[in-house]
């Protein structure tokens, strides 16, 4: 059948929306995407709640609205229409060591609205079971790359960055590598007034402070073995604290150093050495973030385009898929990528109506 997935991200830039035709195993059709970017003033909603354990209902709501004038603006452009919405909501607190973790939404209004069924919560079951309830996108991943080289690497780099190392008889490994672009969007918008570095521009004018950047790997949560997730701001503040004195351009720099450094740390838990490595999300954008990871690993580093894959889309259809599988009764999350005890499904069905 035609899923719809939805995607709101750590670095709250807006909605993604996408389609694709599966069930819930082979993926057999990509269908058209969207994307509904939020407004500052939104935005800095969202800004002002992350970490709330108690966010306000007026701002799930007006979420839960956005989400369904995305599906609109898809659906008017696709003449498709789907069995099933894909809902992941966004995240404003992930603390799986506390078996606690949020993502707001309103997946029954999201169905009334839409008048199609709905899956939202994927998250909760698997850290309620002691997982970390993320990454989820893996076995979405590991659908794609089917007949593909192995073993390979996919890496996404949205707010937070995570790797799934499709090994070669197709295990999964999957786990959080650190921060993605969530530190360097904070500080563009901190030193800038505006929210990213377009296509790295200020972190080409910069210099990097290896000190810094040595003194951020040094910390113990580089060196703990996955499965581990991360909170968005988990290093905010120990960022703050390395960054004081520096420029816009030279912190551009330091915080795609973070970035690109803590993936070269993750080579040392896998299996093997990937023979390539496929890069998603926003970072793949970034050319002084690709250069470093070209110039680290060693080996081919490509963005998902290569592959004929939609790196804007890719969460997005991910949830679509995993929407799928919960009314397939398939598995979601695994012991080698969230660090659940069993294979686990996942989410919550809103029927539409």
């Amino acid at each position: 059948m035609w899923a719809l997935g939805l995607m709101s991200g750590t670095s709250m830039d807006g909605i993604d929306a996408a389609l694709i035709e599966t069930d819930g195993v082979e993926v057999t059709a990509s269908g058209p995407t969207a994307t509904l970017p939020y407004d500052e003033p939104f935005r800095e909603r969202l800004r002002d709640i992350l970490g709330l354990p108690d966010p306000p209902l007026d701002l799930t709501r007006d979420l839960t609205l956005l989400h369904a004038q995305a599906v609109k603006i898809l659906l008017d452009e696709a003449g498709i229409r789907p069995g099933l919405i894909g809902f992941h909501g966004h995240t404003v607190l992930h603390r799986p060591e506390e078996r606690k973790t949020l993502q707001i939404g309103d997946g029954q209004l999201l169905a009334d609205l839409t008048g199609i069924d709905v899956v939202a919560d994927f998250r909760s079951r698997d850290v309620a079971a002691g997982g970390q309830g993320a990454p989820l996108v893996p076995i979405y991943h590991a659908a794609l790359a089917r007949g593909h080289e192995k073993p390979l690497a996919v890496l996404n780099i949205g707010g937070v960055a995570n790797v799934t190392y499709i090994g070669l008889h197709d295990g999964l490994l999957a786990f959080d590598t650190g921060p993605g672009n969530a530190l360097l969007d904070d500080w563009m918008l901190a030193m800038t007034g505006y929210p990213i570095d377009l296509d790295g521009k200020l972190a080409l004018e910069g210099q990097v402070d290896e000190d810094a950047v040595s003194s951020f790997l040094n910390h113990s949560w580089f060196s703990a073995r996955p499965p581990k997730s991360l909170d968005r701001d988990e290093f905010a503040m120990l960022a703050k604290g390395l960054m004081g004195g520096l420029g816009p351009a030279d912190g551009a720099a330091t915080l795609c150093a973070f970035t690109t450094g803590a993936v070269l740390r993750v080579v040392e838990f896998l299996p093997r050495q990937p023979k390539r490595w496929l890069v998603t999300g926003g970072g793949r954008k970034n050319p002084v973030m690709m250069e470093g990871l070209r110039r680290g690993l060693g080996v081919p580093v490509d963005a998902v385009e290569a592959e004929g894959w939609k790196g804007d889309a890719l969460e997005a259809q991910a949830f679509a898929y995993l929407a799928a599988r919960h009314l397939a009764g398939l598995p979601i999350s695994f012991p080698s990528t969230t660090g659940v005890p069993e294979p686990m499904t996942g989410g919550r069905l809103f029927k539409a109506g």
